[in-house]
């Protein structure tokens, strides 16, 4: 019988474990495919790493990772991906919003040729208006300025094939951005869209600034489009900057008075060191990426785990 990994980052989830456990079991008593769960507790300050100790003396298909501390969703994912032995892969969030149910259906079209099987939300009923309005801008922003296209609410919640996943792990960077990198690698890919669903228990961590500070990594991952935008604004500053003391200068000539207007100097002078720093700021933040890339860092640590208990 082929297997199917399902990897699970969980941070301050204690609350959602048994839920998860007990939906998932209804999926896996009809399906032809042996279940291996893999959770990894991402340095979780509440219960959750108790929880999945004793799930896992029930289940014996249970298998956690627990990172020293919290590294974030995209080292929780990769640990996760590495440590899957699986024929199938899939990714899901174990607070129930990414739909069990529709495994069987992902499994069914993959049965029919595709590599991977993504999900998308197709509303974003229950979120937040400005988060909403955010979320759609950034996949339009991204889109346009990348060579890799994005699906609008797709999901990390996706169904791959063991070819996909050695694609994804053949990837050594340090900075990574999963929803990015699945598009990367190609492969053919089928969407299925769902309504979006509220969370089975407990509270998310993500907040507005995180999800803004998650964008951005997308945007300078897979994007030289900042780097261009601070070049094209340096040259246009330089050309203002010409014109207008070729301007002064005629204007003196020609009046003999000396061109007035300090107050205004000062504003341009301070206007173009604001240019200055925007894309100073922009440089040293791909400058940044470069040092973490070259400090060849591990993405996680890991603490305990019973991967290789049987």
């Amino acid at each position: 019988m082929k297997k199917l990994s399902i990897v699970i980052p969980c941070y301050n989830e204690q609350e959602t474990i048994e839920l998860f456990i007990k939906e998932m079991e209804t999926i896996e008593a009809n399906m032809v495919l042996q279940f291996e769960y893999l959770f990894i507790n991402d340095g979780s300050k509440d219960k959750t790493l108790n929880v999945l100790k004793n799930v896992a003396t029930s289940k014996k298909n249970v298998k956690y990772l627990s990172f020293s501390r919290n590294f974030g969703k995209e080292a929780a994912l990769i640990a996760g991906l590495r440590a899957a032995t699986g024929d199938f892969i899939t990714v899901m969030d174990v607070d129930l919003q990414d739909p069990p149910d529709l495994l069987p259906e992902m499994y069914q079209k993959l049965q029919e040729g595709y590599d991977i099987v993504g999900t998308r939300r197709s509303n974003r009923v229950g979120e937040p208006v400005i988060r909403s309005f955010f979320a759609k801008s950034f996949y339009k922003l991204v889109n346009s300025i990348s060579d890799v296209k994005m699906v609008d609410g797709a999901r990390d919640f996706r169904l791959m094939t063991r070819q996909v996943l050695d694609a994804i792990l053949n990837l050594n960077e340090v900075n990574r951005f999963s929803k990015g990198l699945f598009s990367w690698v190609g492969f053919d890919t089928y969407y299925i869209s769902y309504e979006n669903r509220e969370r089975s228990a407990g509270k998310t961590t993500w907040n507005f600034w995180s999800l803004f500070k998650y964008s951005l990594e997308g945007i300078i991952n897979f994007s030289e489009a900042p780097l261009n935008i601070a070049t094209f604004i340096g040259i246009l500053s330089c050309i203002l900057s010409v014109l207008a003391m070729i301007y002064f200068f005629l204007s003196n000539l020609i009046s003999q008075n000396p061109v007035p207007g300090w107050p205004s100097l000062v504003c341009i002078i301070l206007f173009l060191g604001g240019l200055q720093l925007f894309c100073l700021g922009i440089v040293g933040k791909y400058i940044g990426k470069i040092f973490l890339e070259v400090k060849k860092r591990p993405n996680y640590i890991i603490k305990e785990d019973n991967i290789n208990e049987k």
